[in-house]
């Protein structure tokens, strides 16, 4: 059976500390699966003229408020007692992995084992100037941070030498219970292929075609591997991309091809759907939920 969660409309609800905080609490309430909360640490100005130009489809700048999702969900932990909690994606190559690994494990543990982190290179390179580090590295680097994590998450001391990172015989304490699940992120072969080589799942953010012809070439790939799909958590984030937007019939057409495709969950996303108050997208994911049959 599809498990149905919600991703936090930040942009609508302009860092309003309450806003997350009611939403998390009521689409738990509601009987949702899990929570998804997207990642930028750094917006650009937008109508800047940069060398090389920033990506043109970027879809966040300086304007668009965005939580820290290690402390939200760390937050979100402590008032929820069900749902996971999803990291959809943390833009991991800009970060210290060690870090890293410490706050998920914190955020695992508080938790009660609830966290999924969803991890991807992201897009926007001033973001990654900002951080120190450097973007053209992104893609190597993520792959050497995914099997670190773990063994960071396992061993109570190692010694790693890698390109990127290293510890000398030290380890963080206390150690996750659980080796916490990693997903990927992206839009492209490369990001697919890495996710069949390493990841635990992928979580696909497009509209519903692309997002199948996504999976079905990531299971190729998975193949490819010597991994079985029937392991692999397929995550959908479900929007439409153009024309006029998501309507309440296209995102349940979209839950329901999602789901005979044998993939396990999917997000439900309320932003640009011109809604301004918290209300507005709450009402939106229960007529999805009465549509779909989410039990509370």
């Amino acid at each position: 059976m599809l498990k149905i969660g919600a991703v936090y409309p930040q942009v609508e609800l302009n860092g309003d500390p309450a806003a997350l905080d009611s939403f998390a609490r009521t689409i738990e309430e509601m009987g949702f699966d899990h929570m998804l909360i997207y990642d930028h640490v750094v917006g650009a100005e937008p109508g800047v003229e940069r060398d090389p130009p920033l990506w043109e489809h970027g879809p966040y700048n300086a304007t668009h408020p965005f939580h820290e999702p290690m402390t939200a969900l760390a937050y979100i932990a402590g008032i929820t007692r069900r749902i996971d909690l999803i990291t959809g994606i943390l833009i991991l190559p800009q970060r210290q992995t060690i870090l890293v690994a410490k706050q998920t494990t914190e955020i695992d543990l508080l938790s009660g084992g609830r966290l999924h982190l969803g991890v991807g290179t992201g897009w926007n390179y001033v973001e990654y100037d900002a951080l120190g580090y450097d973007f053209h590295q992104r893609g190597k680097r993520l792959d050497e941070q995914i099997p670190f994590l773990r063994r960071l998450w396992t061993e109570p001391t190692l010694t790693f030498d890698g390109e990127f990172d290293g510890v000398d015989r030290g380890g963080i304490n206390p150690l996750p219970r659980r080796q916490i699940p990693i997903y990927c992120g992206g839009f492209t072969e490369p990001a697919y292929a890495r996710a069949a080589r390493l990841a635990d799942g992928f979580i696909f953010a497009a509209d519903v075609d692309s997002a199948l012809a996504g999976w079905a070439r990531t299971q190729e790939l998975l193949a490819e591997n010597g991994r079985d799909a029937s392991g692999f958590r397929a995550q959908y984030m479900v929007q439409q991309f153009g024309g006029d937007g998501i309507t309440l019939d296209a995102t349940i057409d979209g839950l329901k091809r999602w789901e005979d495709s044998g993939a396990h969950a999917a997000s439900i996303v309320t932003m640009g759907l011109g809604f301004t108050e918290l209300a507005q997208h709450i009402d939106y994911l229960d007529e999805v939920r009465n549509r779909v049959g989410v039990n509370a």
